[in-house]
């Protein structure tokens, strides 16, 4: 192999805490841009004289871009200076968001929404890399578990944040995409100053660009289906089997080559390892629950419980501190004992029970209830999402490290992405069935393409019935992700417990050159 390489440095406490702030303040903007814009959706696309039909594509392009290119950005981690490509991705989100807060019509921000994507996609693969070759795995839990938290509080606090921004008259909209730039400066400052890593260069490795296409169209043909499915056309239609069809053969043409390619953007070769096929599995399923857990909430808190935008992210923060706590806490006891399965069991057992108890709710629920519900799915979530990635990053090859991650990264996103429109149709189903029952023809009103009830200008009579409606609904989709959950703790349960290594994935990495692996 021929290689170039600069000496391993050593890294102080001090300096990997410095890098850690840098890369965790990255992931919280990155994270944040795909949350940020929905209680702010009504205002921009009123502003810039959008159409009804390009009303979640502001969301949906940004997830596009992301998920799609996350297998991607992990291999060129793999391959070149991981330093040098998580500053492009930021500095790629820096590029998409100022063209995205000065947009003058839909289009321009539809473009903008896709360049975002590409450097939250960089970003949230990236910085678990950065961190995994820093941080042996037997320092890593505590690390993970902060990464953890970031990444609850990014999804939860978006709604929040964007609420706040909107209903604040000197800022409006468009600070809603400023409000991560002077962040993301300071990441790409405080990396420059404090992130250093040896680059290993491999002359005979090329970057499997079919692949990468491939993968990328079939995950995206995939993603544009869940997302239009059961609004632009029924589920059961002739777009589902042509989209759905196309999106299978592409990827089925992604194994084919990732098996034969001489460097491929996923090496099947992971997936012959059980903790990294199971923690894949549970990622997936982990991300239903994360990201329909928000989405849903924040829309019953409005239509149900009365609350403004902003009151209803505000209502999201149980959410948050059981994921912050639980995943600081179990990173913290994982740093300490070298022992983590406990955790992902424990995790499992705690998102099936916040899955249940949300199933139950109505529109009359306390909200104290309610918050307890949250917190309970919170304390699931934060144990079981960083955890996965450190079992995974702990029991692979130090030269698969980019590959596994981003893989895992990917999965969670994915499943997160058709989770949320899966559930979605069961919502939207669930509504105009109720609405069609209890208000007979004025049913459709409530149930039009992409159109909710504006509960302020209804009379108090229509108020009850309309909250109550959505509230079955929104109870029900708890109960169909219900069984997801505990699919995710049936796979945890099955992965083996495995000592945490003591070294770094570049020692490790260093290692495994020096013995021809």
């Amino acid at each position: 192999m021929s290689t170039e390489a600069e000496a391993t440095p050593v890294h102080s406490k001090r300096e990997v805490v410095q890098a850690m702030w840098g890369l965790m303040l990255g992931m919280f903007v990155a994270i944040l841009a795909g949350t940020v814009v929905s209680n702010a959706l009504p205002r921009i696309v009123a502003e810039l004289e959008g159409s009804q039909s390009v009303f979640a594509w502001i969301v949906t392009t940004e997830l596009l871009a992301m998920t799609a290119t996350v297998p991607l950005w992990g291999k060129l981690a793999d391959l070149y200076s991981r330093k040098l490509l998580i500053q492009a991705s930021l500095s790629l989100f820096v590029v998409g968001s100022l063209i995205a807060g000065f947009s003058q019509n839909i289009e321009m921000l539809i473009v903008s929404r896709v360049v975002q994507g590409l450097g939250a996609g960089g970003v949230t693969a990236l910085a678990t890399i950065v961190m995994a070759a820093m941080i042996p795995p037997r320092e890593l839990g505590k690390y993970s578990g902060m990464f953890g938290a970031v990444f609850g509080v990014g999804t939860v606090a978006g709604p929040l944040i964007g609420g706040v921004l909107v209903d604040t008259s000197w800022l409006g909209w468009r600070w809603c995409f400023f409000i991560g730039i002077p962040f993301t400066l300071a990441a790409i400052y405080m990396l420059q100053r404090t992130l250093h890593l040896p680059i290993v260069r491999n002359e005979k490795t090329k970057i499997d660009y079919l692949g990468a296409f491939l993968i990328v169209s079939g995950v995206s043909t995939l993603l544009i289906w869940s997302s239009l499915a059961g609004q632009k056309f029924e589920w059961a239609s002739g777009w589902t089997a042509g989209l759905v069809s196309l999106g299978v053969l592409l990827l089925v043409a992604a194994v084919r080559v990732e098996a034969t390619a001489h460097d491929p953007i996923v090496p099947l070769s992971i997936f012959r390892n059980r903790t990294v096929s199971l923690a894949t599995i549970a990622s997936a399923l982990v991300g239903i629950a994360m990201f329909g857990g928000t989405v849903f909430l924040s829309q019953y808190f409005q239509l149900s419980l009365g609350k403004t935008p902003t009151q209803a992210g505000l209502l999201g923060l149980p959410l948050i501190f059981g994921l912050l706590i639980s995943s600081t806490v179990a990173g913290q006891l994982i740093t300490k004992f070298g022992k983590w399965k406990a955790f992902l069991v424990a995790g499992g057992v705690f998102m099936v029970g916040g899955m249940l108890l949300l199933s139950t709710i109505t529109a009359q629920t306390t909200v104290f209830m309610v918050s307890v519900h949250m917190f309970v799915l919170g304390v699931g979530v934060g144990l079981m999402m960083q955890n996965l990635v450190l079992a995974a990053q702990n029991d692979v090859p130090a030269k698969d490290l980019g590959a596994t991650t981003s893989t895992l990264t990917f999965f969670r996103s994915l499943g997160g992405a058709i989770g949320v429109s899966a559930l979605g149709a069961v919502l939207a189903n669930k509504v105009a069935s109720q609405a069609a029952e209890k208000f007979g023809a004025m049913g459709g009103a409530t149930g039009g393409e992409n159109k909710v009830p504006d509960i302020s200008v209804l009379p108090p009579e229509i108020k009850a019935v309309i909250a109550d409606i959505y509230a079955t609904a929104t109870a029900e989709i708890f109960l169909v992700g219900a069984p997801f959950a505990v699919l995710a703790l049936l796979a945890v349960a099955f992965i083996k417990e495995k000592p945490l290594k003591e070294t770094s994935g570049d020692d490790r990495l260093a290692a495994e050159m020096a013995a021809g692996h």
